[in-house]
C-alpha cells in the first residue's frame, strides 16, 4: 500500500436511511446523514478516505460489493436486516478478497432471537455490534491498522 490513504467503503442495508426516525429507543436520534458526518470526521482523524453508499436492496448491496474490488482496501457493512438472512450477500463478502468488518448500531446479541445469528459474520474479518456510531468508528479504526500493516 506504501504512502498511499487507504480508502474504505461503509455500505448501509434496509431502513438505515430512516435513521433518526426509526425506532429512536433502539437506534438513536441521530439521523442517517448525521451519522455519515460523524464517521466522516472519524475518517479525516484517521487520515483515511471514506465512501458511503446505502440500499434498502439487497442486488445492489452484491452489486456495491462486486463494485469495490480494486476501488478500495475495506469495507465496513451493516447489512441490517440481510445480516440474519442474505446468503447471497455472504457469497458476495466471501467472493471480492477484502476484509469486511460487519457492524451494528444495536447489541444484536440482545435483541430478538432471530438476530443473534449473523450470516455473514463468519466471512467478515470481524463484527462489532452494540455501541451505536461508535460501532462503525471501531470498524474503520480496526480496517485502518490492518490497511496499514498489510
Amino acid at each position: 500500500m506504501g504512502n498511499r490513504t487507504p480508502k474504505i467503503m461503509v455500505i448501509n442495508g434496509p431502513n438505515l436511511n430512516l435513521l433518526g426516525r426509526r425506532e429512536p429507543n433502539v437506534y438513536g436520534s441521530e439521523t442517517y446523514d448525521e451519522i455519515c458526518a460523524r464517521i466522516n470526521l472519524h475518517a479525516k482523524q484517521l487520515g483515511v478516505t471514506v465512501l458511503f453508499e446505502q440500499s434498502n436492496s439487497e442486488g445492489a448491496i452484491i452489486d456495491l460489493l462486486h463494485s469495490c474490488i480494486g476501488e478500495v482496501d475495506g469495507i465496513v457493512l451493516n447489512a441490517a436486516a440481510y445480516t440474519h438472512t442474505s446468503y447471497a450477500i455472504r457469497d458476495a463478502v466471501s467472493s471480492i478478497g477484502l476484509p469486511v468488518v460487519e457492524v451494528h448500531l444495536s447489541n444484536i446479541h440482545a435483541r430478538e432471537e432471530f438476530r443473534h445469528t449473523s450470516v455473514i459474520a463468519p466471512v467478515c474479518c470481524g463484527q462489532i455490534s452494540g455501541f451505536g456510531v461508535q460501532s462503525y468508528c471501531l470498524a474503520l479504526t480496526a480496517l485502518t491498522e490492518m490497511c496499514r500493516c498489510g
